[in-house]
């Protein structure tokens, strides 16, 4: 039995290391930092560590809205292509600052690309 993305990125502490470090970039990006305003980021980063453990294929605790409604207030705030693009600069660069090996970084980025479509609402 193959182990699961989840467990071969280093499971919890993994997962909660790279949302802390990925929301710290993001913060401080000036293309994308607008969209979270006013959100209560404790609140973001313990739903973005539920949902990435269950889409990596950890326990499935996640709880939250699909992409699409997720990200439907965004999409009318302009929310576009090149704030998703910025956003997985930052998640690649989150797991290469944690020394996650390429192979991992590929398939943790097919995951999230598997979402665009979603995210902004098409």
């Amino acid at each position: 039995m193959t182990e699961s993305l989840y467990d071969q990125l280093g499971g919890e502490a993994a997962v909660n290391a790279a949302v802390d470090i990925f929301y710290r970039r993001v913060l401080n990006d000036h293309r994308i930092n607008r969209f979270f305003d006013n959100v209560d980021m404790e609140q973001q980063a313990a739903k973005q560590k539920a949902f990435l453990t269950m889409a990596f294929g950890g326990p499935n605790d996640y709880t939250g809205a699909d992409m699409r409604q997720a990200h439907a207030k965004l999409v009318n705030n302009g929310l576009d292509d090149s704030h998703f693009d910025a956003v997985m600069e930052h998640l690649t660069g989150t797991l290469e600052e944690l020394n996650v090996p390429q192979n991992l970084i590929d398939q943790v980025a097919a995951i999230a690309e598997s979402t665009r479509d979603d995210v902004l609402g098409r």
